[in-house]
């Protein structure tokens, strides 16, 4: 069951211009994959805005009052199924309510967004009984 929404959006050229003008940022907001990732695609600033999204989004979805963008990698993209993977204060909220999150992540030459959905975790026992 689902219990919680999200939803970012992003202009990615101010995004662009953010991490030109401050070298360290792209450190405090994105993780190593993450920096990875976008690194090897043709317009970096399109992916890094659409996992910038995915991390608003989460937070949202969440109800965290707290952005900790490290805590929450996005892993894969592409042709590849995009999946969260929390760390921190952040996976901790997450276990307590019992929730797992997922997300969307799409973008236009000018705008990147995500959509994130946090749902009711499948209980221990019942994993691999299927």
């Amino acid at each position: 069951m689902s219990v919680g929404i999200g939803l970012d959006l992003l202009d990615i050229d101010r995004l662009e211009r953010a991490l030109a003008r401050r070298p360290g940022l792209a450190d405090r907001l994105f993780t190593a994959g993450e920096q990875a990732y976008a690194a090897r695609r043709a317009r970096p600033g399109q992916h890094l805005a659409a996992r910038f999204c995915a991390k608003e989004a989460v937070t949202k979805a969440l109800s965290l009052d707290v952005f900790r963008p490290l805590e929450i990698e996005v892993r894969g993209g592409g042709s590849a199924e995009v999946g969260i993977m929390l760390s921190g204060e952040t996976a901790k909220a997450a276990a307590a309510r019992g929730l797992d999150v997922r997300v969307s992540l799409t973008h236009t030459p000018t705008t990147a967004g995500a959509v994130a959905i946090a749902h009711e975790a499948p209980s221990p026992e019942l994993e691999g009984s299927a």
